[in-house]
């Protein structure tokens, strides 16, 4: 006899918005709200600057994710110690987010990947 068994075929767009996580966290600053954009390992892929109202906060979400499917909305920089960044600009030029500090380009291209494979469908976790 030959047994046959059967597994459940996943696509890759069945995967998206599992691996990433966006956290709109509130602290006691004057300006309190701010935003990032987690990975499946929990390494912060994207952080925003600080927000006074929470709807801005979530207006500056929007706009990352928007913003991170266009390949013009990048800037790559490259930090005074050697390390690799990027910016996710708005369309008025403005920065929205600003990625973690990564080892080399490989590293850093592989996070915008996948920003912008997972982004759309992430959950938005208020903390």
């Amino acid at each position: 006899h030959v047994i046959r068994h059967s597994f459940p075929t996943r696509r890759s767009s069945d995967l998206k918005g599992k691996t990433m996580t966006i956290k709109l966290r509130k602290s006691e600053a004057n300006e309190p709200f701010s935003f990032i954009f987690v990975n499946a390992e929990g390494k912060t892929i994207i952080k925003s600057e600080n927000y006074a109202q929470k709807a801005s906060a979530k207006n500056g979400i929007e706009s990352v994710i928007k913003n991170s499917q266009e390949d013009s909305r990048y800037e790559l920089k490259e930090s005074s110690n050697g390390k690799q960044f990027f910016n996710i600009k708005s369309t008025n030029g403005q920065i929205v987010g600003t990625s973690a500090l990564f080892s080399d380009v490989i590293e850093r291209n592989a996070a915008i990947a996948e920003l912008k494979a997972n982004s759309e469908t992430a959950d938005i976790i208020e903390e």
